[in-house]
């Protein structure tokens, strides 16, 4: 399974006349095959990762019920996840991006949590808080007591870990969501308000994680990418984007889009949307209205291939932020915007040691 990803890898890296040797698979591709076949012939028991196309529930209208969720999670709970990746950014990233703000204007701001009240709080900074969650959560206990937990919350808020505090303020009764020494009040009443978070890593992955009984969720999202671009002139890249972006494939997403939009907003069925959101089909529209075009447009400011610099270097990362959570083994549901649903597949099919899980299965 995995030497022929592989090899059809090869193909889309050196699309060829077979004719031409300097066009064919190279030495280093076909070893990199070699280890596949090895990891595959091990035990027959390869690390799967389901990707989960998803719209951004955030944008979903204010008066959408999040309770018709509830099929969705029940198929992917009956998958049994061993981790969730989620489309955040990690707490140390954030730092990083405050840091190099010059850089990255207003990255931080637009896609971080801010821990500075939960930092200021515990008298922590976001590695200190990270080494005390690593310790803690070194003791695997299936009944971890509920102070504990409190402490565990806390601690994710400081490491800039938000969806993770909620795994931990959710596995509590709620007789014990409530301060303590090691939980003040003002966190509280800032995991309260995250209780009210409309996206999809607290609606469908902290839910899930929760009913899963997971310590967490692992952010895997990546915006260092973004220099990839390189100088551009703001003027010149959006008008050219915008141009680039004017094409039939987009006429055809839009016109799904409001088709299906209007299908939820008069109760149609989520899991029939979900499996049109992870199908080929959509698939095949997001790349050709948005980074084929940008690949293949011939424009004086080069702008599309700038663009396309920074979505795959972003894809790449967050694949290999995937690649470490699945670390020596483990079954992982990444859940992510379903335009990065094509790219996390072609690179997660190179990984030695994962197979690509059939999400549409999963879903029936």
């Amino acid at each position: 399974m995995l030497a022929i990803q592989l090899m059809a890898f090869a193909a889309l890296a050196a699309p060829s006349s077979q004719s031409d040797p300097q066009l064919r698979p190279t030495t280093e591709i076909a070893n990199a095959v070699a280890v596949a076949d090895e990891a595959a012939a091990r035990r027959g028991n390869l690390s799967q990762v389901a990707v989960l196309g998803t719209a951004h529930l955030s944008a979903l209208p204010k008066d959408f019920d999040m309770r018709r969720l509830a099929g969705l999670i029940d198929k992917l709970a009956a998958w049994k996840p061993e981790k969730i990746a989620i489309e955040n950014i990690s707490g140390a990233q954030c730092d990083y991006l405050k840091t190099y703000a010059f850089a990255y204007e207003g990255t931080w701001k637009d896609y971080c949590w801010d821990p500075a009240a939960a930092r200021a709080a515990l008298r922590l900074d976001g590695a200190a808080a990270e080494a005390e969650i690593e310790r803690i959560l070194a003791k695997a206990t299936v009944n971890r007591l509920p102070a504990q937990r409190r402490r565990l919350a806390a601690l994710f808020l400081a490491a800039g870990e938000p969806a993770s505090a909620m795994v931990q303020w959710m596995r509590l009764p709620a007789a014990e969501r409530h301060s303590d020494n090691s939980l003040p009040q003002s966190l509280v009443d800032e995991l309260i308000k995250l209780e009210a978070k409309r996206g999809e890593s607290y609606v469908i992955a902290v839910p899930l994680a929760v009913r899963l009984g997971h310590e967490r969720v692992y952010p895997v999202d990546d915006h260092t990418g973004d220099r990839a671009t390189g100088l551009i002139d703001p003027k010149i890249y959006e008008q050219e984007i915008t141009a680039i972006w004017a094409n039939d494939a987009v006429s055809a997403r839009r016109t799904a889009d409001e088709s299906w939009d209007k299908r939820i907003a008069e109760g149609g069925d989520i899991l029939a949307w979900y499996r049109w959101m992870n199908s080929a089909e959509l698939g095949r529209l997001a790349v050709t209205s948005d980074f084929g075009a940008a690949a293949g447009a011939r424009v004086p400011g080069d702008s599309g291939r700038k663009y396309l610099a920074y979505w795959e270097t972003r894809n790449m990362r967050m694949v290999a932020n995937i690649r470490e959570t699945v670390g020596g083994g483990a079954r992982v549901l990444a859940i992510v915007g379903s335009s990065h649903k094509p790219y996390y597949e072609r690179y997660l099919g190179v990984s030695s040691d994962i197979e690509i899980a059939d999400i549409d299965r999963i879903l029936r």
